[in-house]
């Protein structure tokens, strides 16, 4: 029988599928890299998918995230193989305590920097009583998934800290598109990532704060020169996220801003060499 007969029934059956349980064809599998910014409100979850392989940065402020993943990941898919904390701040665990609860995560990784909160406190019994394997990163070390590479800017090596902004910094290599993802830091960390010459021009930044007129700097943009810069904030947030000293800054190096609070999910999709937004 003609293989085009096995084609155009496998769509039917798919799209039969998607009106029936609401699923998303473009969660099926490509040869693209994906990055979503995930709409959570204000709070940040990025998930990165590169075929079966995912990664989550952060889990939003909610459960919004779990919408996020059943949008992006394909429903039979029930692996992370990847979930990072930048750092232990409401908006940006919340949603993990769910995802812990409903996917497999094979690897945590979380920084030195401990949060009081009884909600944090439950996101870690329930990684503890879930056998993942826990790392703290540190600046020097190298992860790998697939061709996804993820290199460690911050923290350094004997990190303590009070403030929990310090967040985990991680830059991206996938052929030739680069990525950083800056979690919430803040001012004073830019003169140590300067310093430390860890900074080089990027395709795609997460703006860190979102966008917080006291995050992103003059100096670290000078250094990534991104394309494109990704904010996750809530619609009419009550810290006026995103500062317009943030915003005119972008614009001034005529840098692509996308936003979640605007669009919703914000997806950039890249084949190592070139990149684009869906």
């Amino acid at each position: 029988m003609d293989s085009s007969f096995f084609r155009k029934h496998l769509v039917l059956v798919l799209g039969l599928l998607s009106l029936t349980f609401g699923l998303s064809l473009t969660a099926f599998p490509d040869n693209n890299l994906h990055i979503i910014a995930c709409d959570v409100g204000q709070g940040d979850a990025i998930l990165i998918t590169y075929k079966t392989n995912e990664i989550l940065i952060d889990g939003g402020p909610d459960n919004s995230v779990l919408s996020c993943l059943s949008r992006h990941m394909p429903f039979w898919d029930r692996t992370l193989e990847m979930v990072i904390l930048t750092h232990p701040q409401a908006d940006h665990f919340t949603g993990l305590i769910e995802v812990f609860r409903r996917y497999k995560v094979e690897l945590f990784l979380t920084n030195a920097v401990d949060g009081s909160a009884q909600s944090y406190q439950l996101l870690k019994s329930q990684v503890g009583g879930g056998g993942v394997s826990v790392a703290s990163p540190i600046v020097g070390q190298r992860y790998r998934l697939g061709l996804i590479y993820l290199d460690v800017l911050n923290p350094p090596q004997g990190f303590i800290s009070k403030n929990l902004n310090d967040s985990i910094v991680l830059k991206m290599n996938y052929g030739d598109f680069k990525a950083i993802f800056t979690g919430d830091i803040e001012g004073n960390m830019d003169s140590k990532l300067l310093e430390n010459n860890l900074l080089e021009p990027v395709n795609y930044l997460k703006v860190n704060h979102h966008g917080s007129k006291n995050g992103l700097t003059k100096p670290i943009l000078e250094a990534l020169r991104p394309e494109v810069a990704v904010i996750s904030a809530g619609k009419q947030n009550r810290f006026g996220h995103p500062h317009k000293e943030t915003l005119d800054l972008l614009n001034s190096y005529g840098i692509k801003i996308l936003r979640t609070d605007q669009v919703g999910d914000v997806e950039i999709l890249s084949d190592g060499k070139s990149w684009w937004a869906r």
